[in-house]
């Protein structure tokens, strides 16, 4: 079956007119992350801005009475969670050429990597001496640190659901959108520990 094109009176296929105008655009789903993640790197940017405004306007920090955040074991934990970026890639790629084994492998490394790093902060908050309360450095620390926490604890849900549908085969070469989505998220999260980990963590120690 053909159409005529009311310009040039060419015969054109039916199913080549019905075509979009423009079929090379991102999925909706892709731009909702990205202006998920354009949101909370916004939120981020502005705990970590008041954090150094607070430092700058102290005469003691972190102020009397309160160690210094732990490092070794945290920057330890540190490099798992942003080493879990690489299985993550290796599951994104991975499904791009259809193979469901890197896929599956990549997630669940990923995840255990990303639990372990969210049960080493949840025992660090537990042993901290101070409350949130307790001051201006308290509060900020607790709402920074803390909101990422539940950023990793929100990707390790997301996880478990992508690896679900992962196991149940519904990916494929032509069919990952879920899990390219995830994977911008989870990058994110690891990304924005970058900048998280060094203002909370180191720079109280340099004075």
């Amino acid at each position: 079956m053909s159409t005529v094109s009311a310009s040039s009176g060419v015969a054109v296929p039916l199913a080549e007119a019905t075509k979009p105008v423009s079929g090379e655009g991102r999925p909706t789903a892709w731009w909702g992350m990205v202006c998920l993640i354009m949101t909370e790197s916004t939120i981020f940017a502005g705990l970590i801005a008041s954090y150094f405004f607070y430092r700058a306007a102290a005469k003691q920090w972190p102020p009397p009475g309160i160690e210094e955040p732990k490092l070794t074991l945290t920057i330890i934990m540190s490099f798992v969670l942003w080493g879990s970026s690489i299985p993550m890639l290796v599951a994104e790629r991975g499904i791009k050429k259809g193979n469901q084994r890197a896929l599956r492998f990549g997630l669940i490394m990923a995840w255990i990597m990303g639990a372990a790093f969210l049960g080493y902060s949840m025992k660090d908050f537990s042993l901290e001496k101070f409350d949130w309360t307790e001051n201006a450095y308290a509060s900020i620390f607790y709402t920074t640190v803390g909101l990422h926490t539940f950023h990793v604890f929100v990707g390790l849900v997301m996880s478990a659901v992508v690896q679900i549908k992962a196991w149940q085969g519904k990916f494929s070469a032509e069919r990952h959108l879920t899990v390219q989505v995830y994977a911008m998220y989870w990058h994110f999260v690891d990304a924005v520990w970058l900048f998280v980990m060094p203002t909370f963590i180191l720079s109280p120690h340099i004075k």
